[in-house]
Parts: C-alpha cells; sequence; structure tokens
C-alpha cells in the first residue's frame, strides 16, 4: 500500500514537472519594430551607425557655457526629477525585498501566561520560540516576481532618463526663447531710435507746411505701435525668466544669458549660427536600430513588456502547488504534558503542500487579466516606436523649412533695407511721399524680426530632433 502511494506522488511530481515547463524561461522580446520608421520621403537619408546626433552628450551639443549651467541647476533641483530619482530607489528597495523572498524568515514571539483554577495556586507558562517560515520556489513564482521586480526598476531608471532629457531640452528651448526675445528688443529699440528721429523730421516738415497733418499721424501711430511691441517683448522676458525659475525650483528672478546664438555646438555669431544650425552634415539622424537603443520611452516600452512576461510566468505558477517548510525551537516550560522548570528546549518542524483546487475563478481570471495585459502593451511599443518615427521625421521636416526660409529670410532683410534707405533719400529729396516711406520701414521690421524668429524656429527643431534620436541621457 505504502508503495502504491509512493508511486502515485512520484508521478504526480513528475507530471507537474513537465506541465510547470517554461515557468522558468527568461523574457525575449517578440514584437518587431515596424520597418521605415522614420518614414519613407527622400529628404530623410538615415546615416551609418554611431553618427547619429544623439550620440553626442548634452554638454557637447550645448556649447554655451551659461547655458549649460543653467541646465546643471536644473538636473540638480527640479522637483519633478527628483521625485523620479525617489522612484528609483523605490524600485531598488523593492527588488531587493523579492531578492530576499529566497531566504528563510524569522521571528522571535516570546509569550508568557499566568492562570488559576479554583483553589489551586497560580500556574506560570512562558515560550521563547524562535519562528522561521521558509517558501520553496518549486514552480518560479519567486523567481518570475524578482525578474518582474527589475523591469519595474529599469522602468523606473528609464522614466528618470527621460524626465532628464525633457528638462534639458525645454530649459535650452527657455533659454533660446530670451536670447530671442532680446535680439527682437534689440531691433525694436534700434527701430524706436530711427523712427523717433522720422517723426521729428515729418513734424518739422509739418510746421513748415510741407507735409499735412496727416502724415505725421501716420508716422507717429506707426511709432507708438514699436512703443507697445517692445513693452510686450520685456514682458515676455519677465514671463521665460519666471518659466524657467520654476524649472530651478527658485523663486522669480533674473537669468544670465549671452547675447542672440542657437547655444548648439558652435558658435554665437548669428551667420555662422545660421550656416551651422542649418548644415546638412551636422543633422545626422543614425540607423532607426540606434535610436531604439536611445530613446529612454522605447526602452521603457521594452521593460514593460519585460515586466507583463514575468507576470504572467508568475500567474501561470499560481495553478501549481506552493511549499512551505515551518520549524519553532526555544525554550518552554509547557509541551503539552504539564508545566515543568525549568523549561526545556522544544523543536518543531513541518512541511506543508498547498495544491490550489477551487479559489472561485480568482487564479484563472488572474492568469487570462496577465495575458491580456501582455497583449496590451505589445501593441503599445510598436505604437511608441511609430510615435518615436514620427517625431524625428517632424523634426526633420522643420529643421529643412527653416533652413529653405533662413535664405529668403536674410536676403528679404537686406532688400527691404535698400529699399527703406532709398525711399528715405527719395522723400527728402521731394520724390517719394511720406507713405512709401511708412511702408518700408514697417516692412523692414517685420522682415528683421521674421527673421529672428526662423532662427529660433531652426534651433527648436534641431533640439527636437536630437531628443526625439534619444539624446540627452547622457
Amino acid at each position: 500500500m505504502m508503495k502504491r502511494l509512493s508511486n502515485i506522488f512520484v508521478t504526480l511530481a513528475v507530471s507537474l514537472m513537465f506541465a510547470s515547463c517554461g515557468i522558468y524561461n527568461k523574457y525575449e522580446q517578440q514584437v518587431e519594430a515596424p520597418d521605415s520608421v522614420y518614414g519613407t520621403t527622400q529628404d530623410i537619408q538615415a546615416a551609418e551607425e554611431g553618427t547619429s546626433l544623439a550620440q553626442m552628450s548634452w554638454r557637447e551639443f550645448f556649447t554655451d557655457p551659461l547655458l549649460q549651467q543653467l541646465i546643471e541647476q536644473v538636473l540638480a533641483n527640479n522637483t519633478d526629477l527628483n521625485s523620479a530619482r525617489i522612484a528609483v530607489e523605490k524600485s531598488e528597495a523593492a527588488l531587493n525585498v523579492a531578492k530576499l523572498a529566497y531566504l528563510p524568515s524569522l521571528n522571535l514571539a516570546p509569550q508568557g501566561s499566568l492562570s488559576k483554577f479554583a483553589d489551586n495556586g497560580w500556574s506560570k507558562t512562558y515560550d521563547l520560540p524562535l519562528l522561521l517560515s521558509m517558501d520553496i520556489d518549486v514552480f518560479g513564482s519567486i523567481t518570475n516576481k524578482k525578474r518582474a521586480a527589475k523591469a519595474v526598476l529599469l522602468q523606473s531608471q528609464m522614466y528618470e532618463e527621460a524626465i532628464r532629457a525633457n528638462l534639458i531640452a525645454t530649459t535650452a528651448q527657455q533659454y533660446n526663447m530670451l536670447q530671442l526675445l532680446d535680439q527682437q528688443l534689440t531691433i525694436l529699440t534700434m527701430t524706436d531710435s530711427l523712427w523717433n528721429a522720422s517723426l521729428e523730421t515729418q513734424k518739422s516738415l509739418w510746421e513748415n507746411g510741407k507735409i499735412y497733418s496727416t502724415a505725421v499721424n501716420q508716422m507717429e501711430s506707426s511709432y507708438l505701435n514699436v512703443k507697445t511691441q517692445i513693452v510686450d517683448t520685456r514682458r515676455n522676458i519677465r514671463l521665460t525668466e519666471n518659466a524657467i525659475c520654476r524649472l530651478l525650483g527658485i523663486t522669480p528672478q533674473h537669468i544670465e544669458r549671452d547675447r542672440w546664438s542657437s547655444s548648439l555646438h558652435h558658435t554665437v555669431v548669428q551667420e555662422e549660427t545660421a550656416t551651422r544650425l542649418f548644415d546638412v552634415d551636422f543633422l545626422k539622424i543614425g540607423i532607426p536600430a540606434s535610436m531604439l537603443e536611445q530613446r529612454p520611452d522605447i526602452r521603457m516600452a521594452n521593460y514593460a513588456m519585460e515586466e507583463s512576461f514575468y507576470n504572467t510566468q508568475a500567474a501561470r505558477a499560481a495553478f501549481f502547488p506552493s511549499i512551505t517548510l515551518t520549524g519553532t525551537a526555544g525554550w518552554t516550560n509547557s509541551a503539552g504534558i504539564g508545566v515543568v522548570n525549568p523549561g526545556k528546549l522544544l523543536l518543531n518542524f513541518v512541511g506543508q503542500l498547498t495544491q490550489p483546487i477551487f479559489a472561485r475563478g480568482k487564479i484563472n481570471a488572474n492568469y487570462k487579466i496577465s495575458k491580456l495585459t501582455q497583449e496590451d502593451l505589445q501593441k503599445k511599443y510598436v505604437q511608441t516606436v511609430i510615435d518615436a518615427g514620427n517625431q524625428v521625421n517632424e523634426a526633420m521636416a522643420e529643421c529643412e523649412a527653416a533652413r529653405e526660409k533662413h535664405t529668403y529670410y536674410h536676403r528679404q532683410v537686406q532688400v527691404l533695407y535698400d529699399a527703406y534707405t532709398g525711399t528715405h533719400e527719395l522723400m527728402d529729396n521731394g520724390k517719394a511721399i511720406y507713405l512709401e516711406v511708412l511702408t518700408a520701414q514697417e516692412s523692414l521690421l517685420n522682415s528683421q524680426l521674421s527673421e529672428a524668429a526662423n532662427l529660433y524656429d531652426g534651433a527648436q527643431a534641431v533640439i527636437a530632433l536630437y531628443i526625439a534620436l534619444g539624446g540627452g541621457t547622457k
């Protein structure tokens, strides 16, 4: 009879072992990224591996010393980034707990009692046990939970990298905005001075009866419009400085900055900046595989699939028996046969196997939910890759548009400046009317402001391309 029971037990154990095959398997990515992730346009050409813009560290990419200092301060003090760092530390603590799950738990649970029955004397009993409990990971439940915890840690680290890259990009963009506003303020201030002189000239001509008062009124109206633009620009400078201060976690104050440039990888001279900024050789996007390895959001999506895989494995392991070993060792003066003094050493060991039979559908539901979560995360990973490729495509389109427009804006400024000076000379000689001069002045101002704004747009597009390719994590 005992031999038959033994054979049944062995057969059952072997069957369970075969049924649990695959529970210890490690995660391997099976979801393939879409082809032509950057798009199929002819103007987007992937460079060789290792030549991507994203390979540069942010200190190499942003060479303005004041901007570098500002980024370092943001990375040290920003509240969101500090929260992400804390999340990483929490995940590390959770992983350590998962690793220690292989070890037994030990607890000291001393207790005593004082009892009296009828006229008998008081009975004093005590126990000083050391309790040991250990789960045997036969079917991979602990192992899979540990691996899932590690995947959670990696996701936290990637989230921290994503926050870091976003802060670097945002700081640089706000810094460039300050430089643009400074440049626009310089243009408006110079225009203010020139138009003030023109207004005084118009007033003199009117006083001498050479022009009508309407000419003076038109000129003064345009001059006052420049004044209001100066006020708006100064207000926007203050608002942008406040936005940077929020990133720094400090109260509103002045932000030190260099004069206008793109702040990218080279120079501070505007013409050289434009040349370098719109240099096709500088805007190397690399091969798509490099982007997948660099971008923290794509890696985070991959680690989310890994976590889901191990959670599914752990949910599958719940169908199999759990084995627990418990033991007690300690001193007691009550061993179940009466009180003895002094106390004696008591040892007790128990092995327990629990096989789920009916859990009201909970185990089946958990496993199904894990499988569905895994499927959902696989689709989200593909979408993340597609979104990343779209961001690269859009950033390249913005870079190319800014590069093409720069030539036109630069020539437009030259042409309108010549038109303004020529018209002014003609009016001084009585061969042009005030309206022609006014139109030339306004056109020149708008063209100068547009040229500066286009340089800013180009700088923003290059920063967006750098981040879209996975830059800013080094």
